[in-house]
């Protein structure tokens, strides 16, 4: 039988269920998320990125890590044609838009090396699994309205060949998304499904920052299924989002 697993970091909860799961990977899974917020949270002005958004430490001179992690971003605003940016508009380097994925692409790395077959991780929201539930079925996940949080628009089955899922929205945390392109404002949630999780989430950004536009372009380029709610709650999904 499953156990639910719990703890909170990068400011949301996360929760992992999963079966007989050792403290000792447990702990590696936390470790995953505990040393990127420790270096890359902007709330934390011990952080890394904090020393580099105050001008005490230039981007060249910062760790490799920081520097990879900054380039896997720019790769990311360069395949979106800038929908997807590492910078607030005030010039300050923000890499909150990858760092949470790719915590939880390592922390599903981790789980796959303790040879555990069966799990679902969850990060506020964002979504990746692999295996089966504990009933042998598929993980079935749930896209939450963003006009009443109690309430789900949508179910998707997730599944070892697109195993991820990331919503991106301000019904949670306000305006936070920005882009280097003009925004057409014309979602106000998005989630994507994916082969992995950082491709979910960096496109459900792009989606909600370049609009319809955006939408049309990644679906053409990546195969991703989306359901996206338009500013007049009208809502858009590909036919995969609802049928796989």
């Amino acid at each position: 039988m499953a156990e639910t697993h719990t703890f909170q970091t990068m400011g949301t909860m996360v929760s992992l269920d999963v079966v007989a799961c050792s403290r000792d990977t447990l702990m590696l899974v936390i470790e995953e998320f505990e040393r990127r917020n420790t270096q890359y949270s902007l709330y934390s002005p011990e952080s890394e990125l904090s020393k580099i958004a105050r001008g005490e430490l230039e981007l060249p001179d910062s760790s490799p890590g920081m520097r990879e992690c900054y380039g896997r971003a720019i790769d990311w605003r360069r395949l979106t044609d800038g929908a997807f940016t590492p910078h607030r508009p005030d010039g300050v380097i923000d890499l909150s838009g990858i760092v949470k994925a790719e915590a939880m692409q390592a922390a599903a790395q981790v789980l796959l090396a303790a040879n555990l077959a069966d799990w679902c991780l969850n990060a506020g929201g964002d979504v990746v699994v692999h295996g089966t539930a504990p009933d042998a079925s598929g993980w079935s996940v749930g896209v939450v309205d963003p006009g009443d949080r109690t309430a789900l628009l949508a179910t998707r089955t997730l599944t070892n060949q697109r195993p991820a899922m990331a919503t991106s929205g301000s019904a949670e945390r306000g305006e936070h998304i920005w882009s280097s392109s003009a925004s057409t404002n014309d979602f106000s949630q998005v989630s994507v499904v994916a082969g992995d999780i950082v491709s979910a989430d960096v496109l459900a950004t792009a989606i909600i920052a370049g609009g319809q536009a955006t939408l049309d372009d990644c679906t053409r380029r990546w195969p991703i299924d989306v359901l996206a709610v338009a500013r007049d709650g009208e809502i858009l999904a590909t036919p995969g989002f609802l049928t796989d």
